[in-house]
């Protein structure tokens, strides 16, 4: 199903990813879309860390991993259920993704 290095490279980002306390950037939707297929991501990610960038690449490309981990950080009130909420707010049919700004917070 899930190899072993997938589940602990999920479990070694979940702090990067659960240390979502501040609030989100204001709503910027069309700053977030990054294609991640094309390795083209927005300027705001090429600003952040390398660990960063490594929780934003794990989360789009595992989604069915992180769907299943809750976030203990209180951003359950902008409507996250669990810390793949936190960097991708969504998937789309082209293929582009919208990031959540939290992750970059």
């Amino acid at each position: 199903m899930y190899s072993r290095r997938s589940l602990l490279t999920g479990f070694l980002l979940l702090p990067l990813l659960a240390a979502c306390g501040r609030s989100p950037a204001k709503d910027r939707h069309d700053e977030l879309i990054a294609w991640p297929a094309q390795d083209r991501w927005p300027p705001i990610f090429y600003q952040a860390s390398t660990e960063a960038q490594e929780a934003y690449r794990y989360a789009v490309t595992h989604p069915q991993i992180l769907q299943y981990f809750p976030c203990y950080c209180g951003c359950v009130e902008w409507g996250h259920r669990s810390v793949l909420d936190c960097s991708v707010r969504e998937f789309r049919a082209d293929g582009s993704v919208v990031l959540d700004s939290m992750t970059f917070g």
